[in-house]
Parts: C-alpha cells; sequence; structure tokens
C-alpha cells in the first residue's frame, strides 16, 4: 500500500493509502497556511509567535493564542481523518509546534526540488533521457503554484523557491531541445521561462542558441537586443560578457 502523500502545490491534500483527505477540511486560510508551513518546516520547532507573525499578517488579534490552538486543534483532526494520530504528530512543548510525520512521507514541493536537482545532473552528465524526464517532474509539481493567495513573508519565500524549480526545470528541458535540435520546443519553454525571471541571462542565451539551430539568426540577434535593452533599462548594467560574447559569434557567423 502506497504511503502518505501531501501535495502543498496547488490545492492541498493528503492520502494515505486508500484514504484521500482534500483541502476543504482544513480551516480555512488560516488552517492551509498554518497546514503548509508545518509540513514544510517540519525538521524543526515552530514557535507559537512564528506561526502567528504569519497566519496573523503580523497583526495578531488579541485572543490569538486561543485561536492558533483552535486552528493546530482542528489540524490534527485533519491529521487523524487521514488515519494518522493526530495528537502524537503535532506535537506540542515549550510554546513550539512540530509536524513528525512518517520517514518515507511524500511531500510535493520536496519531490520538485529533488527533481529539478536530477535534471540538471543527468544533463551535466549528457544523460538527456533523465534529464527530459526529472524536468517534467519537477515542472508539473511546480507549475501549480503555492498559497498564491498569501502576501506574508514566508508563504511569499517559498512561493520564489518553488517558482525557481519551476524555471529551472524549463530551463534544462530547453536545454535538451536544443541538444536534440528541436529548437521550438526550446523556444517554447524559454518564452515562459522569461515571462517567469525577465532578467535571467541564461535563458536568453539559451535563446538565442535556440533560434540559431533553428536557421534563425536575426531571431536571435533580436533576443539579445531584448536582453540587452531589458537589463540596461531596468538594472543599468549591460549583459554579462557570456552573453555579449555569444552575441558576438553569432554576428560575426551570420
Amino acid at each position: 500500500m502506497e504511503g502518505l502523500r501531501i501535495h502543498l502545490a496547488g490545492a492541498i491534500r493528503l492520502q494515505n493509502g486508500e484514504v484521500l483527505v482534500s483541502e476543504t477540511r482544513l480551516p480555512g486560510r488560516q488552517g492551509r497556511l498554518a497546514f503548509a508551513m508545518l509540513v514544510a518546516e517540519r525538521e524543526r520547532a515552530l514557535s507559537k509567535e512564528e506561526l502567528a507573525e504569519e497566519l496573523w499578517d503580523g497583526e495578531p488579534p488579541r485572543a490569538w493564542e486561543v485561536a492558533l490552538r483552535a486552528i493546530v486543534s482542528k489540524l490534527r483532526g485533519v491529521l487523524s481523518e487521514a488515519e494518522l494520530d493526530g495528537q502524537a504528530a503535532l506535537a506540542h512543548a515549550f510554546g513550539c509546534y512540530q509536524l513528525r510525520l512518517p520517514p518515507d512521507a511524500w511531500v510535493d514541493v520536496e519531490a520538485a526540488a529533488d527533481a529539478v536537482h536530477r535534471a540538471e545532473s543527468a544533463l551535466g552528465s549528457g544523460d538527456l533521457p533523465d534529464a527530459v524526464g526529472w524536468s517534467l517532474v519537477a515542472n508539473a509539481i511546480a507549475r501549480r503554484g503555492f498559497l498564491p493567495r498569501e502576501g506574508g513573508a514566508w508563504a511569499t519565500r517559498r512561493r520564489r523557491e518553488l517558482q525557481d524549480v519551476r524555471v529551472r526545470a524549463l530551463e534544462c528541458r530547453a536545454a535538451v531541445h536544443v541538444e536534440r535540435g528541436q529548437p521550438a520546443g526550446a523556444i517554447g519553454d524559454l518564452g515562459i521561462v522569461l515571462g517567469l525571471e525577465p532578467f535571467r541571462e541564461t535563458a536568453y542565451r539559451l535563446l538565442m542558441r535556440a533560434h540559431v539551430a533553428a536557421g534563425n539568426t536575426a531571431e536571435a540577434l533580436r533576443a539579445f537586443e531584448r536582453c540587452r535593452a531589458t537589463i540596461a533599462e531596468e538594472l543599468g548594467v549591460d549583459p554579462a560578457p557570456e552573453t555579449q560574447a555569444l552575441y558576438l559569434e553569432i554576428l560575426s557567423s551570420s
């Protein structure tokens, strides 16, 4: 039987074998956020003050400790629905809470981070099938996003980390497309990357190479001009030497 699986990207849900607990069972917006924090930070204990700071956007109500205990109680109930020991799984001591999951528990955002590392490693060693496979896994998870309506510091940081996983996965897959002589796929992936991170020069360089592979030198040169203009206007600097060198190489061969 499959063990505990927790999805934090997109709709939050828990699956333990045949038992599926959906996001609707969590106690509202604060319940979702608290659960995500406890899962993602389970290697350490979270103080009640840290939780409250995020749950109430830095302005906890006067009775926040009572409210937090109520949220935790409901989360224990959700864990019990997933056939875990809710009281033991969500431990409390010395004003801190810590989630204790089975050692083989699978968490999607952690799987995505692992997958993109594997994809990049495979690409570096020339294993293109593995690079594509792992980048597909990473992108499939990361594209769902993470708590999109939460604006607190913790959620924002975690959302950026997951976006970085997606960007790296797409860039890795684009590199494979170029290696395989499939520039159209690379151009599509890199369009998404630059929409998310418009200053990412590694993506611009890969895009330039993809256009060259497609036999469109003019578009490769336009990609450089777009890079140069974006970086100059927004950051006030020139493209990196590697980017400029690639531009000159393409220009001289055109």
